[in-house]
């Protein structure tokens, strides 16, 4: 299969192109810079802007956009919106506009989409949240489903835990010098992925025929922040005995949400289809990384 990958330089776009290529998939990576080769594909040009060259592409997995990660200042907020927003739109734009268009769009989302919804258990079905990402990832979306001449897939990611990158990279410095701690009371749910399934899961609901619609990307037992610190700082031998009040991290602006709001998501549909996850349990998962 020819899969079009945009975002591929990004943390999850990486680990997706390398695991298509050695199931012996031909990926063609989309980049603002495709001067700027990546081994094993072929490069194209995107700029988040115009519709891309899709041509030969069976499936396409659309990632690029804006990082989530910090400060939310009126600009940054903007990127956010703007990149995933128009990014998608010409996505969608150039496969309604192919004269033999790919099987299927597998559109990143994210389960910012539900909002802080304390100890409610989330699923595909739940209704969208409330707040800055949730109304971003709402049009995200709906951006996705302007495509209407192929199966589309919005996959809803978690925290990403990986060592190449993302939240662990950032956490793992500061409780290896014992200064971790939870976030404001602890009790909010965090809902994880490790970085090899969320890739696997990409290309599980681009191969899977049955599968459309909104896929939650992540692990079937989120865990509460206080449980991820302990857990984490187990694994590093070292304590947690700091906490990052939260009357602090809301200095942090609308970001702060993205610390201390609460979501309990389930994979349901994932589950329902088979996925085989390999790292289902955070302990297990931060063995394996850490």
């Amino acid at each position: 299969m020819n899969i079009g990958i945009t975002g591929a330089s990004g943390l999850i776009g990486r680990k997706i192109t390398d695991l298509a290529l050695r199931r012996g998939h031909e990926v063609i990576a989309f980049s603002r810079s495709p001067s700027r080769p990546l081994p094993g594909c072929t490069m194209r040009a995107f700029d988040g802007l115009t519709p891309p060259d899709l041509s030969g592409c069976n499936a396409v997995i659309h990632l690029a956009g804006e990082s989530v990660i910090g400060l939310w200042t009126p600009a940054k907020k903007r990127r956010i919106t703007q990149s995933r927003v128009l990014g998608t739109r010409a996505v969608a734009a150039a496969i309604q506009a192919m004269p033999h268009c790919p099987e299927v769009l597998v559109c990143g989302s994210a389960i910012g989409f539900y909002g802080d919804s304390g100890d409610t258990e989330l699923t595909e079905t739940s209704p969208p949240g409330t707040g800055f990402l949730s109304e971003t990832t709402l049009a995200w979306e709906a951006e996705s489903l302007r495509v209407t001449r192929c199966r589309v897939v919005q996959l809803r990611t978690g925290i990403a835990l990986a060592k190449e990158g993302g939240a662990l990279r950032v956490m793992s410095p500061i409780f290896k010098m014992g200064l971790g701690g939870r976030l404001g009371s602890g009790m909010q749910w965090m809902s994880w992925i490790h970085l090899n399934d969320l890739a696997r899961l990409f290309l599980f609901t681009t191969e899977n025929l049955e599968i459309s619609g909104p896929v939650n990307g992540t692990a079937p037992w989120p865990a509460r922040n206080l449980e991820f610190t302990k857990t984490l700082a187990a694994r590093l031998r070292r304590p947690a005995f700091f906490a990052a009040p939260a009357i602090a991290l809301r200095l942090l602006g609308d970001f702060s949400h993205e610390l201390l709001d609460s979501k309990k998501v389930l994979p349901a549909e994932a589950c329902n289809h088979g996925f085989p996850f390999e790292h289902p349990e955070l302990k297990t998962a931060l063995e394996n990384l850490l």
